[in-house]
């Protein structure tokens, strides 16, 4: 948090439902930076009791108590998880948004999405901040939550919000041995146990992966963000240089010396095929590009 007074880099831990926690933190504070979630695309339905919980109602009390304060900026820790599959476009009828892969197909091997008007191959192209929203588990769900609620305070406040759409952020300090975590924490921690990454699908899925140094730089140029009163801006938080989930384990499979990706073709009901971001609007409006490359970021991240 960052009061009037310059910096507190005091850490206390709390739970972002504790309304009563809220109340004593947030006096004299000017923005808070809203990171608390919980992650991850879960591992069943059991899931979404806490997802609602933390993400949505955690981050329904944090706006109630800045409102409450008088806090008058948000930076939030949003996702791209909410655009669901990415920009596609067909050859005969141009943009299109292919629905939910069906069980069938991912049974069969067919992991890339089809046109939905005749069922010929897609092309992906890069998403932009103003694409429709079509989150596809529950993660994504409680994300586009979090957005609508900011929005809401925005508006009723006067506030200013900046959504911050993390794409698959990697580096240190990452969570291990945990479903939650993101894919390159899962496979970090079975290539330090011995064991090979086991790639989903086919492995050739694209996603944009980011350091979490750079990211940390785009929460620092949030603080200033360009948002008018009582709206929210939202931008893309990203490398801008797709890799493919099998390229990303190998790269952590070679520098760590262990044992080669293991691409298993199974598949999970609630990921999607490609989802590759536009970075322009932040690099536009807030001055941000990512720094740390793809190869060096890696290799940080496989010995971290």
């Amino acid at each position: 948090m960052c009061g009037a007074d310059g910096w507190d880099v005091g850490g206390r831990r709390a739970d972002v439902r504790d309304a009563d926690v809220l109340d004593r933190l947030l006096p004299g504070v000017d923005v808070v930076v809203h990171q608390a979630a919980k992650v991850g695309l879960g591992v069943d339905v059991a899931d979404l009791p806490e997802y609602a919980s933390v993400n949505v109602y955690g981050t329904a009390v944090l706006l109630a108590a800045m409102a409450r304060h008088g806090v008058g900026r948000l930076v939030l820790a949003s996702s791209m998880v909410i655009y669901g599959e990415g920009r596609y476009a067909c050859a005969a009828h141009g943009q299109v948004r292919p629905g939910p892969r069906s069980v069938h197909d991912l049974e069969q091997g067919r992991f890339e999405p089809v046109c939905p008007r005749c069922g010929e191959s897609l092309r992906w192209a890069v998403i932009e901040e103003d694409a429709p929203a079509d989150p596809r588990n529950a993660y994504a769900t409680s994300k586009l939550a979090q957005e609508h609620l900011a929005a809401n305070w925005a508006r009723e406040t006067g506030g200013r919000v900046a959504a911050l759409r993390y794409h698959n952020v990697y580096g240190p300090r990452m969570p291990r041995d945990t479903p939650y975590a993101g894919v390159a924490a899962i496979f970090r921690s079975e290539l330090a146990a011995g064991r090979a990454p086991r790639v989903f699908e086919d492995g050739r899925q694209l996603r944009d992966f980011v350091h979490v140094r750079d990211v940390a730089r785009a929460n620092l140029a949030a603080l200033s963000a360009p948002v008018p009163p009582g709206e929210l801006r939202a931008w893309n938080i990203a490398s801008g240089t797709p890799h493919t989930v099998g390229e990303m384990a190998q790269a952590l499979a070679a520098e760590r010396g262990g044992p080669s990706p293991r691409v298993t073709g199974e598949y999970r009901l609630g990921d999607v095929r490609h989802i590759v971001a536009s970075p322009r609007r932040a690099e536009a409006e807030l001055g941000f590009r990512a720094e740390i490359g793809f190869e060096v970021g890696m290799k940080e991240f496989a010995r971290s």
